[in-house]
């Protein structure tokens, strides 16, 4: 049976081939789904590939009016380029939106975007942008605006652009800016992408949080107070560490008006880390929706009369690394292998998941790739040997060096780090915790000399790779380059087979765990709770708050 795109045309044989062997588990199949709808296929295509009828479209009694309250921290806003935490979208979506969304089931639908084609080689995206689009000043949205942005991606230039590293394909090397001849507006709503190298996950890169499309007239000193956008809210407060509010754009016709923006109010309030008051919140009626909810607090929460339990199966996990490029005291200590090597050994990650999750999830292999990426290979376990750890930092030289282990304060993401802590302890090491609040540990994420961070469910696993482990990446915080793996990578996001893809996968997960780049010890599953007539709030799998699609039952 031949398989269309969203523009009647056929599908790439690469894609349609693989359905056949997805199989009955529910993990491969939402992979699938991913890679399909990233070349074209509509959701219901998607799914009658698998043989598998398409969820219905969820029939809700949605009310319009009220007032959505929210429990999230509240940062300051800047270039949504160099985003790097999800709440700071969470607020700017009401009005900067998306190309393109990544849905829970793994499909990613249009936004921005009225449809898109991908060669059978990804070297050529044709992009179709949506029609009857208006920004909120009035003007028209346009290919123009598309190019625009894309172009704004691939300039490296940019302090922490991290879309750059995804859109490297269209970029030149030499100035780090787009490529002359990479970007083409062949009329006002068509877009052409010719690729220096084929690259399989621009569709499922334009979903991330850094991708918002800005107007031409953006600025980041301004975009609070000259909030053009094409979404149907308005920033009305920003207060950060306190409260952040969004309004309904009542003068603003939205393009997707009568399918959300239901609510008139969205007040994001910052509660900081501790999670106890997050409950206290919830207990005295302050807030209507909790963003995420870890540990013992799933429990107490979901006992609470009125409120509802949300989880979703995510690859978010947290990483435990050593920053190869920090000095202490003169040197760097993890730019010599055998420390990294022995700092992974001395620690069982099964021990870190029970203490620091509560068992809550699935242990990992210390290369930030998991069964829930489609190219996954299980390459085995790491090795977890204290005595053996405690020699080879011994033939480094460095028994006597002290590791200071640094973490976040909240509670996950702390009792993690911490058995960690007490494991290296446990073989011999001589390790010094330091516990930073969220307003400090963020300013600095990617130059502490050993630290614990957490990472977004990525549909793919090259995006994982491309984003953090390629040499020179903004959000590369382990400080580590390596050409072969760098080499692994680029043949990777040009391979659209999923099996073949799989074989680079496995050379580039083992170079990880051998060069002990990170302990990634586990995969986590997401709760977050809401009121029980309350919609659109369920946990989204990437920490994604879309306030368009809120509503009261």
């Amino acid at each position: 049976m031949k398989y269309l795109t969203r523009n009647g045309t056929p599908l790439p044989e690469v894609i349609t081939s693989q359905a056949a062997k997805t199989g009955t588990d529910p993990v491969n199949r939402r992979e699938f789904l991913a890679l399909a709808s990233s070349f074209g296929a509509t959701t219901a295509t998607a799914y009658a590939m698998l043989g598998l009828p398409a969820p219905a479209a969820a029939a809700t009694d949605a009310k319009h009016g009220g007032v959505v309250r929210i429990q999230m921290d509240v940062l300051g806003m800047k270039d949504p380029r160099t985003f790097d935490w999800s709440e700071l979208a969470n607020f700017s979506r009401g009005w900067l939106e998306n190309l393109v969304s990544y849905e829970n089931d793994g499909t990613f639908l249009p936004v921005l975007l009225e449809s898109w084609e991908i060669t059978e080689d990804a070297k050529l995206y044709t992009l179709n942008v949506r029609k009857g689009v208006k920004w909120n000043n009035g003007d028209d949205f346009t290919a123009e605006d598309v190019a625009r942005n894309i172009a704004g991606w691939c300039d490296s230039s940019v302090e922490g652009n991290s879309m750059a590293g995804r859109f490297s394909a269209l970029a030149d090397e030499a100035t780090g800016k787009v490529r002359d001849g990479a970007i083409e507006v062949l009329d006002s709503h068509t877009v052409r992408l010719n690729l220096a190298r084929a690259d399989i996950s621009l569709i499922a890169s334009m979903a991330e949080y850094p991708a918002a499309i800005v107007h031409s007239s953006f600025t980041p000193e301004t975009m609070v107070s000259n909030p053009v956008g094409t979404g149907p809210y308005l920033p009305e407060t920003l207060e950060v560490g306190v409260k952040a509010v969004l309004v309904r754009n009542a003068s603003h016709t939205w393009w997707n008006a009568g399918n959300g923006a239901w609510v008139d109010r969205v007040e994001f309030l910052d509660y900081g880390t501790d999670p106890a008051t997050h409950l206290a919140a919830a207990e005295s009626d302050e807030i209507d929706m909790l963003y995420t909810v870890e540990g013992d607090y799933i429990d107490i929460l979901s006992s609470l009369d009125g409120w509802v339990e949300n989880e979703v199966v995510t690859m978010g996990t947290i990483v435990i690394r050593p920053n190869q490029l920090a000095e202490v005291n003169g040197i760097k200590p993890y730019a010599d292998k055998r420390v990294r090597q022995a700092i992974a050994m001395a620690v069982d990650n099964s021990v870190v998941l029970e203490l620091g999750y509560n068992g809550r999830g699935v242990t990992a292999q210390n290369h930030h790739v998991g069964s829930a990426h489609p190219e996954y290979a299980d390459i085995g376990d790491p090795k977890f040997d204290p005595a053996a750890a405690m020699a080879l930092m011994k033939e480094a030289g460095m028994e006597g060096f002290e590791h200071e282990l640094t973490s976040i304060d909240d509670e996950w993401r702390k009792a993690s780090t911490d058995a960690v802590a007490a494991q290296l302890r446990d073989a011999g090491f001589k390790v010094k915790r330091t516990v930073l609040p969220g307003s400090t540990f963020w300013n600095d994420w990617t130059k502490y000399s050993f630290s614990s961070t957490n990472w977004n469910h990525r549909a793919l696993g090259v995006q994982v790779w491309a984003a953090a482990y390629r040499s020179g990446e903004p959000w590369n915080e382990f400080g580590w380059s390596n050409q072969e793996f760098d080499n692994i990578l680029t043949e990777a996001l040009a391979t659209p087979d999923t099996e073949a893809r799989r074989a680079l996968m496995a050379k580039g997960e083992k170079l990880i765990q051998d060069e002990g780049v990170t302990i990634q010890p586990y995969w986590r599953s997401l709760f977050n709770h809401t009121r029980e007539n309350l919609g659109g709030g369920a946990h989204h799998i990437a920490f994604e708050i879309r306030p368009a699609q809120l509503y009261w039952t």
